[in-house]
């Protein structure tokens, strides 16, 4: 891919784009328990492009800790400040929630809590647990942040036994710094390395293209999770969510994305979701076979 971009290439949208407004019986009668008992789904606060495909077959996002995150990360919208204090009753809400909307793949994930002893370890524990109490027959899939690589505080994740635990690397080296600012490249590796060798069968990354990464920053990207035994990875396209954000710098064709799903299942990834409009959790049921 090329490193010089046009202005007209940075801010116009592409035909493939364009997203289909969620429709159906099954949509419709969950997006009516989500606004009757004030559910919180990342799908509906983040505007995911999937959302009517994904609760159709039955999986859906939750984010825990609260919306605002410790760290400010030039890629993402959540806002960046103080946190609110940890609501200890979350994880009933979250496993309610599941039950109401009678999920059957549960994605859920949270902002970086690194104003907590634990970063929120325990909260996350809990709320696995609680998820399994009250929906026993729901999987479970943890997209979780670095807890700046603490073992401690991933180690309970790995105790409640999520089906699939993600963390993902974002962008390649290059632009880690800039993109993530206080993540460290290296750091999520290791993260992931960690969770293999403590007996995470299923261990998942995902990283965003456009913000001006080369083909081979890409790839050696997906050599590195490899190498660390990652077995899922997720490749989308970066969307500026306000002009605070970074721009995007190249709209990436279908087929080059369909191209890194080739090169990445030559690689070994047990599965590849590379396209303009996955994002983490795209098909995430799937990655359970």
């Amino acid at each position: 891919m090329s490193e010089n971009t046009t202005a007209e290439t940075r801010t116009a949208k592409p035909n493939w784009l364009r997203v289909k407004l969620p429709i159906g019986k099954k949509y419709t009668q969950l997006r009516g328990l989500v606004d009757q008992y004030k559910l919180h789904t990342i799908c509906t606060s983040g505007g995911c492009p999937n959302m009517g495909e994904c609760w159709v077959e039955g999986t859906a996002t939750f984010m825990i800790l609260g919306n605002t995150c410790t760290r400010s990360c030039g890629f993402c919208g959540v806002s960046t400040g103080r946190p609110d204090k940890v609501d200890w009753d979350e994880p009933k809400k979250v496993a309610q929630s599941i039950k109401i909307m009678n999920i059957k793949h549960a994605v859920i994930t949270s902002v970086d809590r690194d104003d907590l002893k634990d970063g929120g370890s325990i909260i996350w524990a809990e709320t696995i647990e609680a998820i399994r109490q009250a929906n026993p027959e729901t999987t479970l899939e943890t997209l979780i942040p670095d807890f700046r690589g603490i073992h401690a505080n991933i180690d309970r994740i790995i105790a409640v036994a999520p089906e699939v635990v993600s963390h993902n690397l974002e962008t390649v080296r290059r632009l880690t710094r800039e993109v993530r600012i206080q993540a460290k490249y290296d750091r999520s590796l290791e993260v992931l390395a960690y969770l293999k060798a403590q007996g995470i069968n299923r261990t998942k990354s995902g990283i965003m293209l456009g913000l001006g990464e080369l083909e081979a920053e890409v790839i050696q990207s997906m050599q590195d999770l490899r190498a660390v035994n990652v077995d899922i990875i997720t490749i989308g396209q970066y969307l500026q969510p306000s002009k605070k954000h970074l721009p995007v710098k190249e709209y990436i064709t279908p087929e080059q994305f369909k191209n890194y799903e080739i090169i990445g299942l030559e690689m070994g990834f047990r599965h590849v979701e590379s396209g303009p409009l996955v994002r983490s959790s795209y098909k995430a049921q799937k990655h359970l076979l």
